[in-house]
């Protein structure tokens, strides 16, 4: 039996055991002293870890461009990596200076619609130097021959988001009915007879390699 001066001593031993449980609590969920009372504590951790989440996707999004020509993309705005991966490939292009002349040559085509309708497309863009290369009086003509134009253009694409994997030993039908062929590895790969200079940019609707030379279709 216990007796009333047993009971006196023992209340004191149970309100002690009671307290280190609710403490114990705590300590199990992980929580700070104080974070259930006060919001404000809790909420940098939200706000630290979404710039991480932004830039992850940005990268996700723009792929792992390689190559020498690489530095000649702006850093920032429309025509950088990152402002390329927003936009449709033709539109994407026209934001990038390195690709003026094609993107002229794309709208003289009637081409952007149709390269920014597209689902999932690989482009194999020249550069301005690339054009500079043809003699101004062929480029002309051929600026002024929509039919001419259009097929070398639809040349430069081939269905489906090729990687560099694809392309180390590729054979590719291309939207103008010809074939193209790829080698290389690493960071080193030609197109016929051109070579990347800048690969594996990412748009909203295709992967785009930057090339040194333009494509001809065979005849």
């Amino acid at each position: 039996m216990i007796t009333k001066k047993r009971l006196t001593a023992v209340l004191p031993l149970l309100a002690l055991a009671a307290s280190l449980t609710a403490c114990g609590g705590n300590g199990d969920t992980g929580a700070a002293p104080g974070a259930a009372s006060s919001g404000s504590s809790a909420a940098p951790a939200p706000s630290s870890s979404a710039p991480m989440a932004t830039e992850s996707a940005t990268e996700s999004a723009a792929g792992a461009p390689f190559g020498t020509a690489c530095s000649a993309v702006p850093a920032s705005g429309e025509g950088s990596f990152a402002g390329m991966a927003e936009a449709p490939v033709a539109t994407a292009a026209s934001n990038n200076p390195v690709l003026s002349t094609l993107v002229a040559a794309v709208k003289k085509a009637d081409l952007v619609d149709t390269l920014n309708s597209a689902d999932g497309i690989t482009v194999f863009a020249p550069t301005n130097d690339a054009f500079a290369k043809i003699d101004k009086k062929t480029l002309d003509k051929v600026l002024a021959d929509k039919k001419t134009l259009t097929d070398i253009l639809t040349y430069h694409v081939v269905p489906g988001r090729k990687t560099p994997a694809d392309l180390e030993s590729g054979s590719f039908t291309t939207l103008q009915g010809g074939k193209v062929t790829t080698t290389g590895s690493g960071q080193d790969y030609t197109v016929g007879d051109a070579g990347v200079v800048c690969g594996d940019v990412a748009t909203r609707n295709a992967t785009v390699y930057i090339i040194d030379t333009v494509l001809m279709p065979k005849k």
